[in-house]
């Protein structure tokens, strides 16, 4: 009886050694290929801007993301998102081409982003004439639960100063 019992013990310590050791091991390591995933996202978003795809370009941010972009409010969620770009990309001179100069992925491999530079070329709605911008830009991304990554956070700073304010009428 106690060799049955020293068995049965032994063997649910083996068990739970084994369930231990199994719980124990480390998530693979994904980092190369989230950096080349959100590389290769940002290429293909660099297409659909230049294709004025609206359905194509809102479909790189997450339900609950913010865009922050100079000049403008920002627009949080999709929606909102999605109001902002299809008014841009209904500028007949809109352009945008960005690069990232730094792609990070946490160790975790669920949030990363990228910072580099921007160049846009769009009309000014007041007046009316095209006009070029370039500034730096920041996007914080989260995998998605099938894998891919979304932008959360949009955000561009120009580098361009403001025009100067009109000089004050005369007075009679």
């Amino acid at each position: 009886m106690k060799r049955t019992i020293l068995k049965g013990a032994t063997g649910a310590l083996v068990a739970t050694a084994l369930m231990l050791t199994g719980c124990n091991q480390a998530a693979p390591d994904t980092h190369d290929a989230d950096v080349k995933a959100i590389k290769d996202n940002e290429t293909q978003w660099n297409a659909d801007w230049a294709a004025k795809d609206v359905d194509k370009l809102v479909a790189h941010y997450a339900d609950d993301a913010v865009l922050m972009s100079p000049g403008m409010a920002s627009a949080s969620g999709k929606d909102a998102i999605r109001t902002t770009l299809k008014g841009m990309a209904a500028d007949p001179a809109v352009s945008l081409k960005f690069q990232a100069s730094k792609v990070e992925v946490a160790k975790s491999g669920d949030v990363g982003y990228t910072q580099g530079a921007y160049q846009m070329t769009m009309t000014d709605p007041a007046s009316k004439q095209v006009i070029n911008d370039h500034g730096s830009y920041v996007t914080t991304y989260r995998k998605a639960t099938d894998g891919s990554w979304k932008a959360v956070a949009d955000i561009a700073t120009s580098e361009v100063p403001p025009p100067a304010p009109a000089a004050p009428a005369k007075k009679k």
